[in-house]
């Protein structure tokens, strides 16, 4: 190892900051092993505590534990007042209130609850607005915990065979599981995140997490066959052949996701733009530290069993 760190210097990059950093990656990257592993295991106890808490590892919103949206089409309506107006009437219960808007031009505004009953909810909204123009929409709590379930298990059928795909491409086990290991660690990892957050889950956000597998895996398949498939230089070097393609990728990716989220009117698209952005984020560290690093010690213990 010692040989071949000094030879690091003119072979990774001609920036010479960038040639320090990834020396320093090089040297050491099973320290940096640790970051993940212990991001992991945190975002595990978050979870936990959060299922512990509320009954549920995620806070769901209308559309996967059922209740009601009115939608108001006034401008003269200020959310945050209409919010603490009806905590007020309804103290404890589940309220979200959202401004719409339409080109930059408010155009109305929604209220979105699970636990209070349509017809106390419109006469408090009548005494203190008068008549009042509406729509109602209803989501039942069946329809929504049925749609959660088979996503969910749609989410473990894909990790299924994912492995089996990546397990048949390579014929390694150890890589095989370390590209799941590292699609698993973004997801519960993003999960972790977005209940810090106080994120509410929507059927939105549940299709943003299967997309985050999808992206994941990309990355990290790109990453493995640099590595295992070619064979000309050191592991390090393909190592880092791989990360200028991952991480160009990554940010083009995560450019367009923050100019969707930013400037997005939809809040189901806004939520899926986060969750990704998340998602990317932690995506970088999973495979070019987690996996790349797992990779880097499976092949050196190979070539060092002969």
């Amino acid at each position: 190892m010692s040989e071949e760190n000094s030879n690091n210097g003119g072979r990774f990059a001609k920036n010479k900051q960038i040639s320090k950093l990834l020396e320093w990656y090089d040297k050491n990257y099973k320290k940096l092993l640790i970051i993940p592993i212990v991001l992991l295991i945190l975002s595990i106890g978050v979870i936990f505590y959060k299922y512990a808490a509320t009954g549920d590892f995620v806070e769901k919103d209308i559309s996967l534990k059922g209740g009601i949206t009115i939608t108001i089409p006034s401008k003269d309506i200020d959310s945050d007042s209409l919010k603490t107006y009806l905590l007020s009437e309804f103290p404890g219960s589940d309220i979200s209130v959202r401004t719409l808007t339409k080109l930059g031009e408010k155009t109305g505004v929604t209220i979105s609850t699970s636990d209070i009953d349509l017809k106390e909810l419109l006469n408090s909204l009548k005494t203190k607005y008068g008549e009042l123009d509406y729509n109602v929409e209803e989501m039942g709590s069946s329809l929504g915990t049925s749609f959660f379930k088979e996503t969910f298990t749609a989410i473990l059928f894909a990790f299924l065979f994912i492995a089996i795909v990546v397990f048949f491409y390579f014929r390694q086990p150890i890589p095989s599981l370390a590209i799941v290991l590292s699609a698993f660690s973004n997801m519960v990892v993003t999960l972790a995140i977005i209940n810090l957050m106080g994120v509410k889950l929507s059927t939105a956000g549940v299709a943003a997490f299967l997309m985050l597998i999808g992206y994941s895996v990309d990355t990290n398949i790109l990453l493995s066959t640099k590595v295992l498939k070619r064979k000309e230089g050191e592991v390090i070097d393909r190592i880092v052949n791989g990360m200028k393609t991952g991480l160009m990728m990554t940010a083009t990716t995560l450019t367009a996701t923050v100019v969707a989220y930013v400037f997005s009117q939809s809040a189901a698209l806004s939520q899926i733009m986060l969750i990704l952005i998340i998602g990317l984020l932690t995506d970088v560290l999973n495979t070019w530290v987690q996996n790349a690093g797992i990779l880097r010690l499976y092949l050196e213990r190979r070539t060092k069993n002969g």
